[in-house]
């Protein structure tokens, strides 16, 4: 899209083709310059232009760039996102289309991520309900669903690092982590203790590790990805939950 001038002192005119997220492209250019006409040493009218181009660059000057046409923007992501998994139980039931539908909006909704620094955020801070995940151990779809967990929470603090996983009935599991920032939006997970049905203690092995990246963060919504590849989607239900230290 562009717009082209031209007056009777001056004309330029440049053309600009270009695309945003799908990577390098050739471009070509033709630049052209006019200037208002003046007498020549024999008393006719000349008029003087320039014109410079070649095959690779084409390039034209727009008071209404390709920025404008904006994408979705986040709330319409996010609606997007929950009607999507709404029908799953949390990813359950979710077919291999429905978990390409679904990370493919999950793309777009952490292309327009408004908290680039996740880790250095209070948004961050308190209980958190998954709502979608890709991890077939947390959806625990080998079991029956009677002995599935029927909600799980993961909380986070980041002035202690601290996080811990929560299930309920019927197990009520828990276990806590140190958390080590690796980036602004990546950190190293170390578990160190269980509880089993919230009461019995047990130390974590020392394999139990892992890395998590906060790819969106909101007040309400929250996009993690796990170093295994699996997605988590999770919704703010206690921003002033504390992890035990």
């Amino acid at each position: 899209m562009a717009l082209s001038s031209a007056t009777e002192a001056t004309a330029i005119n440049i053309r600009s083709t270009a695309a945003l997220f799908t990577g390098p492209r050739s471009y070509s250019s033709l630049i052209s310059l006019s200037f208002p006409a003046r007498p020549s040493n024999d008393g006719s009218i000349k008029k003087l232009s320039i014109a410079t181009g070649d095959s690779k660059w084409r390039t034209r000057v727009s008071f209404l760039p390709s920025f404008f046409k904006k994408a979705k923007d986040a709330t319409a992501l996010k609606e997007e996102l929950l009607e999507a998994i709404a029908p799953l139980d949390r990813g359950a039931e979710a077919t291999p289309e429905d978990l390409e539908q679904i990370d493919q909006i999950a793309r777009k909704l952490e292309a327009v991520n408004p908290t680039k620094q996740p880790l250095k955020s209070d948004l961050l801070n308190g209980k958190w309900e998954l709502i979608y995940t890709t991890s077939k151990s947390i959806l625990q779809t080998q079991r029956p669903k009677l002995l599935r967990s029927r909600v799980n929470y993961q909380a986070i603090n980041v002035d202690t690092l601290r996080a811990q996983n929560m299930e309920s009935w019927p197990f009520f599991n828990q276990v806590t982590a140190d958390l080590t920032p690796l980036n602004a939006r990546k950190v190293a997970v170390k578990f160190d203790k269980f509880k089993i049905v919230g009461l019995i203690p047990i130390k974590a092995p020392g394999r139990a590790r892992g890395e998590l990246e906060i790819t969106y963060l909101d007040e309400e919504l929250r996009v993690s990805r796990g170093d295994k590849g699996n997605l988590f989607i999770l919704k703010m239900v206690d921003p002033s939950y504390r992890v035990p230290v």
